[in-house]
């Protein structure tokens, strides 16, 4: 029998429409919770978040709309509807931060914000927990920053060369069955900073 196909990390690409289907807290909060806990019923979803299952049922509607999430099969009996990501991950189009519409400006700003305090919970969330980790997995940790000289292009080919450093880490066979094998949370961020 021929080796099955290994899956593909299905990345979405935002663009101004599909951006104010995400631009709410809620439905950020619960298309994270469905990646990295997997399918679930919007009771579910409510529970774990501390929300009304009448804010996540409305809001994976919305999510559904957009086409962030979708049916999951074979989960649950009778009428429940259990919900999965669409996708891994999000690309955000260029365009999106220079686009003339206020609107569209407000909710990109509002979504990467929420990014923003997501990447501070996790991290914080490490360092409140580190303790209960093995010596080798704290030893396996980074929390650095880094101060270059650099022009936009040099900045641009910095990041894709970082993510395609990451990317080369995904899926690795020895990492596949190994008993010490984790899921590890990487977060870069590149910005300029005001010499003033």
């Amino acid at each position: 029998m021929p080796e099955p196909e290994p899956e593909t990390h299905k990345v979405r690409h935002l663009d101004a429409r599909s951006l104010r289907g995400l631009a709410h807290p809620l439905r950020m909060q619960l298309l994270d919770s469905l990646r990295f806990g997997g399918p679930a019923t919007a009771s579910q979803l409510a529970e774990r978040l501390g929300e009304s299952s009448g804010a996540t049922s409305y809001h994976l509607r919305q999510l559904a709309t957009y086409g962030f999430v979708e049916d999951a099969p074979g989960h649950g009996k009778g009428r429940e509807r259990w919900w999965k990501a669409a996708d891994d991950g999000l690309y955000f189009d260029d365009a999106l931060f220079t686009d003339a519409s206020p609107a569209v400006r407000g909710a990109i700003d509002m979504v990467m914000h929420e990014v923003a305090t997501k990447h501070a919970q996790e991290l914080s969330t490490w360092l409140g927990n580190r303790h209960t980790w093995s010596e080798e997995w704290v030893q396996g940790t980074d929390m650095s920053d880094m101060t270059l000289r650099l022009t936009p292009g040099l900045a641009h080919e910095l990041i894709e060369k970082m993510h395609a450093l990451v990317e080369s880490y995904r899926d690795l066979p020895e990492a596949a069955d190994a008993p010490d094998a984790e899921r590890v949370r990487i977060h870069t961020h590149t910005f300029p900073l005001s010499t003033d």
